[in-house]
């Protein structure tokens, strides 16, 4: 392989950023969906604790929204796997936890 010649370095793409009104709409979304599971009642009580509790790290601003983010995601990924957990309940955790891992 030939090496580039100096100075010709292939500016890298910048990495996507979200706008701070698209993360945070983004952010509400997901706290409103983890309030919804942890309201279900047709989903059992060990699931609804624990999408409180990822809510409640979530909406935790004392620490970094990363740190946030990564608490909630270990908590919601330990639920599902859950044997009890309803395909519907299975699917709406999924889908919080993808828009979870998307935020920036």
């Amino acid at each position: 392989m030939i090496p580039d010649p100096p100075g010709s370095e292939a500016a890298l793409p910048a990495a996507p950023t979200a706008e701070p009104s698209d993360r945070s709409a983004a952010l509400e979304r997901a706290l409103e969906a983890l309030s919804q599971l942890a309201d279900d009642p047709s989903v059992p009580r060990n699931i609804r604790r624990g999408a409180q509790t990822a809510h409640d790290r979530v909406a935790r601003s004392r620490a970094e929204l990363d740190v946030r983010i990564a608490g909630a995601v270990s908590a919601l990924d330990e639920l599902a796997n859950a044997p009890n957990l309803p395909s519907h309940g299975r699917t709406a955790l999924w889908s919080i936890l993808s828009s979870l891992e998307s935020l920036p």
